[in-house]
């Protein structure tokens, strides 16, 4: 019999629910942790089971995820998360039999008894988490990596600050300028034929912190604009600490912008469609390029300073 047969009480699934376990939690992050309490009513005394063996009732045989609640059960006892249930066409993946809807609630009490470390231990977070609150914490948990803010493509690379700076450099040929004001240039021989474009990212070390410039066309409903906006390479909190102002302009006219950068937490698209940034319709920004309006010759002015 696998490991938990026969301890778990044959209970159809209620209406009990439990949120926040979307997320799918890798069963090392329990290989090797303090288990914080001891619970009983589990064959004995948790604190003197081994690591290992809680690790496997805990693991999806499927996934190999930690399992949360709701936790399924096959008449023989084999266990398997919620999620895994679906993808295996309600057919138990260790014997074969029915899965049903019966409930393992022994583990899920089990589980509830345990106390574990953020999965971003390694990254400097140290707190410790009830097994149900760990998935909550380390969705916002400071600590996590950072997606890569460059927007040119989709890139799946993450990890902390100075990491990204470094992959930003080496990997996708970023220009990298040290200074707190700025002014680019952003040139298109046929913007009329170009819906939307990304111009290359432009990230500037100032006060010894990073700070992304994007520059691309799209469209707001039915009219073509160009937008410019800063995200900063940290968290929220952080990113209020300074402030930042864009400008175009051209045959004495200026058209300006004061905001504070965010956060690289929010996406490229998500700041891009909330429109926080400077936003020009395309024939104010050809007006500008100067010539037969038929050339982006757009000139973007830029400066970013603390607040006290």
């Amino acid at each position: 019999m696998a490991p938990g047969a026969g301890i778990c009480k044959d209970v159809i699934e209620s209406c009990v629910a439990f949120a926040d376990y979307d997320m799918a939690t890798s069963s090392s992050d329990l290989r090797g942790s303090p288990l914080r309490k001891a619970a009983t009513g589990f064959g004995g005394n948790l604190g003197a089971t081994s690591t290992n063996n809680v690790h496997e009732l805990l693991e999806c045989p499927v996934c190999i995820n930690l399992m949360y609640p709701p936790i399924y059960q096959c008449p023989n006892g084999h266990t398997v998360c919620s999620i895994c249930k679906a993808r295996v066409h309600n057919s138990c993946p260790t014997c074969r039999n029915e899965l049903g809807n019966i409930r393992c609630l022994a583990l899920e009490k089990v589980a509830e008894s345990l106390e574990l470390p953020c999965r971003y231990q390694i990254l400097g977070c140290h707190d410790i988490f009830p097994y149900y609150s760990k998935l909550k914490h380390e969705k916002n948990c400071r600590y996590r990596p950072y997606n890569c803010p460059y927007a040119g493509a989709e890139c799946s690379v993450t990890g902390d600050i100075p990491y990204l700076v470094m992959h930003l450099t080496n990997d996708h040929k970023v220009d990298m300028h040290d200074g707190c004001s700025f002014n680019h240039r952003y040139v298109k021989s046929n913007p009329h034929e170009v819906e939307n474009a990304t111009w290359m990212l432009t990230v500037f070390n100032c006060f010894g912190r990073q700070f992304c410039l994007h520059f691309e066309a799209f469209h707001i409903g039915m009219a073509p604009v160009y937008m410019a906006f800063l995200r900063f390479m940290g968290d929220e909190d952080e990113a209020r600490q300074f402030s930042y102002s864009l400008e175009v302009g051209g045959h004495g006219r200026k058209f300006m912008w004061q905001g504070v950068p965010r956060s690289i937490r929010d996406s490229h698209r998500k700041v891009r469609d909330s429109q926080d940034g400077l936003i020009i319709q395309r024939n104010l920004a050809l007006f500008f390029s100067g010539g037969d309006r038929q050339e982006l010759k757009l000139k973007v002015a830029g400066r970013i300073w603390k607040e006290q």
